[in-house]
């Protein structure tokens, strides 16, 4: 494939930082439109062009989103149980008001989208494995944690209805529990993996007993890139998720593990967080769909996923200065 303009909104995220430096390598050429640095360790440094700005501002948005570019990867969102604890105003605003102006920017330049999603979007539902049309089951609209689902499953119907609308070639690809090196110690891997190498055991919420599918950060992106390189993937939804089913309890006991430690602590969300968060018992994709279309499975299993995240993180000081937050 030759090499293609293209645009990765929150580029200097988690996520968009890893799939930033897979394009480069590729040899795209590559825009980020960010209000956050580059991390310390990123290798796309001093080859990327850097648009700082809020995914709100339009104008701003534009000077990335120009004529010519050939994929916007739109990954600027807030995410994160502390983040809709604490700013579920800013959750809603950003996700949808950010997408918005995302597609409308796309659709004026002649470019394709590929809008990242999540599994948070399906709420609830009991009847696990999700594929990409399975329906929503949401909580009360008293609890903060829906409103993260709800911002993202309305982006997702901006972006379909501006493909039926506006003729404008987009993609949804929705994550399930990625992790990797560079997230924020927030999430169920990431803080684990910060506390035990600072000496704290791993925190197990409520028994440990919910069940996770989690993808490696490499995995999640070769997904997102075969999203935005495939014909046959506009117009589509695709799952992006592992089909390794394992526990939080045995994901947090295993990072202990493989730093050393011998305990883990035990926490009551409704006692720590309160009636503004809820959790969900299981999560689980299909991801046959993203097999057939795209060629896509997610191939790195749980345990050396961890291996090298705790690698990483055991050379990366700075990440293990950041404060840690977040439900886990």
């Amino acid at each position: 494939m030759s090499a293609r303009r293209v645009v990765v909104t929150g580029g200097n995220g988690f996520i968009g930082s890893h799939l930033v430096e897979h394009l480069v390598a590729r040899g795209d050429e590559v825009t980020v439109f960010d209000g956050a640095p580059l991390p310390p360790d990123s290798t796309a440094a001093g080859h990327v062009r850097i648009v700082s700005g809020d995914i709100r501002d339009g104008d701003t948005l534009a000077e990335a989103v120009e004529p010519g570019v050939d994929v916007v990867y739109h990954l600027a969102a807030v995410v994160g149980v502390d983040q809709y604890l604490a700013r579920p105003l800013d959750v809603i605003d950003i996700n949808f008001s950010g997408t918005r102006n995302v597609l409308e920017r796309a659709a004026k330049a002649g470019s394709r989208v590929v809008v990242a999603s999540t599994s948070e979007v399906f709420g609830k539902n009991p009847a696990v494995p999700w594929s990409e049309d399975s329906d929503r089951v949401l909580g009360s609209t008293t609890a903060d944690r829906w409103t993260y689902s709800s911002s993202k499953a309305l982006a997702e119907h901006l972006t379909l209805a501006f493909g039926r609308q506006h003729g404008l070639e987009s993609t949804i690809v929705r994550y399930f529990n990625v992790y990797g090196p560079r997230q924020r110690p927030a999430y169920v891997v990431s803080r684990s993996v910060h506390r035990a190498l600072n000496g704290h055991p791993p925190v197990i919420y409520d028994q440990g007993g919910q069940t996770r599918c989690f993808t490696y950060i490499a995995d999640a992106v070769a997904g997102t890139m075969a999203a935005g390189d495939s014909p046959a993937a506009t117009g589509e939804v695709f799952n992006l998720g592992s089909s390794w089913e394992s526990t939080v309890g045995e994901a947090a006991r295993l990072v202990a593990e493989l730093t050393g430690l011998s305990e883990t602590v035990d926490v009551d969300t409704a006692t720590a967080l309160g009636a503004a968060y809820e959790d969900l018992r299981r999560r689980v994709p299909d991801s046959a769909k993203a097999a057939r279309l795209l060629g896509w499975t997610a191939e790195t299993p749980l345990p050396e996923g961890l291996r090298r995240t705790i690698r990483w993180a055991r050379g990366n000081p700075w990440w293990l200065a950041v404060p840690e937050s977040g439900a886990g």
